[in-house]
């Protein structure tokens, strides 16, 4: 057991949370998503699931412990719906607000098309797949770092 950590975070999740580098995307996606075939192309070719979470709830316990990248101007981005890059479902507006939750300020999602997500998911460091069904509930989230002195 270990304290003061959400306990969404499964063991798997924490290693891949760890693992990633500065830079790292790692995208999170709903059950609709074909995250077997696109995880095994990312660089730790690794799929964990949360079953039985909503998004919003799975977002919430990782962005509070995955630094978000401050030097990259779009490090939090979501599925654009097909034939509606304006609309913003309630499951992206959820996540939007666990982030702007997780980083004590607004941050808006930026919107990529539907199969360029697919290809810039594919170059991330994993997927982790929730089993919300409802659809666009795909993220990229790019891990930034904590700067501190060596203890």
């Amino acid at each position: 057991m270990l304290r003061n950590l959400d306990p969404v975070l499964s063991a798997d999740l924490l290693w891949v949370l760890a693992a990633m580098g500065h830079g790292d995307d790692l995208a999170l996606v709903d059950a609709n998503h074909p995250a077997e075939t696109i995880a095994r192309a990312t660089t730790s070719a690794r799929l964990v699931r949360l079953p039985g979470l909503t998004m919003a709830r799975a977002a919430r316990a990782i962005l509070s412990v995955l630094p978000i990248d401050d030097f990259e101007p779009e490090p939090a981005r979501r599925m654009l719906i097909v034939d509606d890059a304006a609309a913003m479902p309630e499951v992206q507006r959820q996540v939007e607000h666990e982030l702007a939750r997780a980083l004590g300020r607004p941050e808006p999602l930026a919107g990529i098309e539907r199969f360029a997500f697919y290809e810039a998911a594919k170059k991330s460091f994993a997927v982790v797949q929730v089993g919300d069904p409802r659809p666009y509930g795909c993220f990229l989230f790019r891990k930034g770092v904590i700067a501190g002195e060596p203890g």
